[in-house]
């Protein structure tokens, strides 16, 4: 009992709530990825070094120290690739998936996941254009995406907003620093 009490209060102190789907990750990679009737994951096991940059980049490495990639073909013409990236907040995890075209470029972004409390946020964010913003950025870009929104959302949605364009500038320095050491 007395462990039940303070997982409560944990939890209370946190108030994250459980993460629900938004977009299922099929349907993501079928919208990122237009055309593709193939699809190979790809892994980059992050050294030290690597990861390092990484963070110093972006203030962030994968949990894991491994990035994954992706990759979409229509018999042997490459589609792009995408990459889920996650960012954490003090309101729980949101996901989001970040589509390159093959020539580098951001094809679109999907919110896929977030917290039960965050979603009506996100929903706002994308309703008013949000991830609309995020087409033809290159690595090295910054995402600007949030400001763009600004005026047409609520506070809440804004700081979301704030949290995909991290999100989408994570993806950006991974994709840039990283996918073509993978490629096909």
């Amino acid at each position: 009992m007395n462990f039940l009490i303070r997982a409560a209060v944990i939890a209370a102190l946190f108030h994250i709530t459980p993460v629900v789907v938004l977009v299922k990750r099929p349907d993501a990679v079928q919208a990122l990825l237009p055309g593709a009737d193939a699809y190979v994951a790809r892994e980059v096991h992050l050294s030290g070094t690597d990861a390092h940059r990484l963070h110093e980049a972006v203030d962030w490495s994968p949990e894991d120290g491994v990035l994954v990639f992706y990759a979409g073909s229509a018999g042997s013409t490459s589609v792009g690739a995408l990459e889920f990236v996650r960012v954490d907040t003090p309101h729980g995890p949101i996901e989001v998936a970040v589509g390159f075209t093959p020539q580098g470029t951001v094809r679109g972004v999907v919110a896929t996941k977030a917290t039960v409390e965050m979603k009506p946020w996100v929903l706002e964010a994308v309703a008013a254009g949000l991830t609309d913003h995020y087409r033809g950025l290159k690595p090295g870009d910054a995402p600007a995406a949030a400001a763009r929104i600004a005026s047409r959302v609520g506070n809440l949605a804004e700081y979301v907003a704030q949290e995909v364009d991290k999100g989408v500038a994570r993806a950006l320095a991974a994709y840039g620093a990283f996918y073509n050491h993978v490629r096909a």
